[in-house]
């Protein structure tokens, strides 16, 4: 029987492909203030300054590529079960040929009813102020915003509870919900850490190694580790 690998994925997972995280330096998000951009409040005061943010991006993610890290990850399912959790809102996982994805903060390339939740549509084009939905309600992105609740936490939860192997790549694991996710791996399991700058030591969790390395270099490095190992 397959060993279970959860694999945990942020924002340095799709840096490597050209991807910008939105935080700079100075906490703003392409020069806006996040709670202008990501936010309820943000999206009712302005609707269309948030909806050309989210434009940008996401003719920005139509223009990249799987790097080798995300190519790396789909090698492992050749040998372990594997299910990612992302915080990342990119297809890049998909597009490399993940099987098992689940998108804690939405997806970029889909778009929902400001009037029902579940009416979610796919979306490659830009989307404006007056595209709405078949209700008749305003379309907006299909993304989970700062004060909103986190609807696949729970799937999440379960999915890390089932973990033999738990590997985290490019997210500090310090913005929470998502990082409570840690609390619930089973004691005493691996746990690898793929980050340029890890965010924790090696005494902080039982079984950690710290792989300080960039997602396309560290990855592969890391699965052809797991493989040799199991076989």
């Amino acid at each position: 029987m397959q060993k279970k690998i959860v694999v945990l994925t942020g924002a340095g997972m799709s840096a490597d492909s050209g991807l910008k995280t939105f935080r700079d330096a100075g906490g703003l998000w392409e020069g806006h203030d996040v709670m202008e951009v990501a936010s309820p409040y943000g999206f009712a005061r302005d609707p269309a300054l948030v909806l050309d943010f989210y434009n940008q991006r996401r003719r920005q993610l139509l223009e990249v590529a799987p790097n080798a890290g995300h190519k790396m990850l789909v090698e492992l399912e050749q040998h372990f079960n594997v299910t990612i959790i992302t915080q990342n809102i990119d297809d890049l996982h998909e597009r490399a040929g993940s099987s098992h994805v689940l998108h804690l903060h939405g997806e970029l390339l889909k778009v929902r009813s400001t009037g029902d939740e579940t009416l979610v549509l796919d979306w490659k084009n830009d989307l404006n102020l007056g595209e709405t939905c078949s209700k008749g309600y305003q379309l907006r992105p299909h993304i989970v915003w700062f004060g909103e609740e986190v609807p696949l936490l729970s799937e999440a939860a379960q999915i890390t509870v089932t973990a033999d192997i738990l590997i985290i790549i490019g997210t500090s694991m310090q913005v929470y919900p998502a990082a409570g996710l840690l609390n619930y791996a089973k004691q005493g399991i691996p746990i690898y850490f793929v980050d340029p700058k890890p965010s924790i030591n090696a005494i902080d969790f039982e079984n950690l190694t710290i792989i300080q390395s960039t997602a396309a270099k560290g990855v592969p490095t890391l699965v052809k580790d797991l493989v040799r190992k199991e076989f």
